[in-house]
C-alpha cells in the first residue's frame, strides 16, 4: 500500500520539474537561481536540484547555462551584436563565466564562434544551422583540429 502514496508524490515532483524546466526555458534571460526555482513549485532547493539531475541528467543550473549558451548561439550567427552584449542579452551577469561556460559547451570562444558562424553561415538556412549547432553537454564539446596540432 505504501508505494501508491510513493508513486503519486514522484508523478507530482516530475510534474514540478517539468514546470521548472520550462519557466528556466521561458525565462533563461531572467536572473534565475535555484532557491527561486525551487520555491515557485513548493519544494526546497537542495531537493529540486537532486531530483532535477535525477530527471534531466544535469542540475538546475547547468540546464540554465546550456540554455543560454544556445541562444547565445543564435545571436551570435546573426552577427550584429558584440559578444559582450550577447552575454547580457541572454542573461549572463559575467563576461568570464559566459566565455568560459561558452567555450565549455561548444568548444571555442565565443568571438572564435561569431567570426568562423559568420564566415560559414552564408548560405546555410538558419533552421539547419540552428540543429547542427546545438551545445552538447560538459566535456562533449568537439575540439577544433587546430588545437589538436
Amino acid at each position: 500500500m505504501s508505494s501508491r502514496p510513493a508513486a503519486a508524490e514522484h508523478l507530482r515532483d516530475l510534474a514540478r520539474l517539468r514546470r521548472v524546466r520550462d519557466r528556466i526555458d521561458r525565462e533563461y534571460a531572467q536572473p534565475l537561481n535555484v532557491e527561486a526555482l525551487a520555491a515557485g513549485v513548493n519544494m526546497s532547493a537542495g531537493h529540486l536540484s537532486r531530483q532535477f539531475r535525477l530527471a534531466y541528467g544535469e542540475s538546475p543550473y547547468s540546464y540554465l547555462m546550456t540554455r543560454r549558451i544556445e541562444r547565445a548561439m543564435a545571436l551570435l550567427r546573426r552577427g550584429d551584436l558584440s559578444v559582450t552584449e550577447v552575454c547580457f542579452e541572454v542573461g549572463c551577469s559575467s563576461l568570464g563565466t559566459f566565455s568560459t561556460r561558452f567555450t565549455e559547451l561548444v568548444g571555442m570562444p565565443p568571438s572564435v564562434y561569431r567570426r568562423e558562424a559568420a564566415r560559414d553561415a552564408r548560405g546555410i538556412p538558419s533552421c539547419v544551422a540552428k540543429q547542427v549547432t546545438r551545445p552538447v553537454r560538459n566535456r562533449e564539446a568537439r575540439v577544433p583540429e587546430a588545437q589538436l596540432a
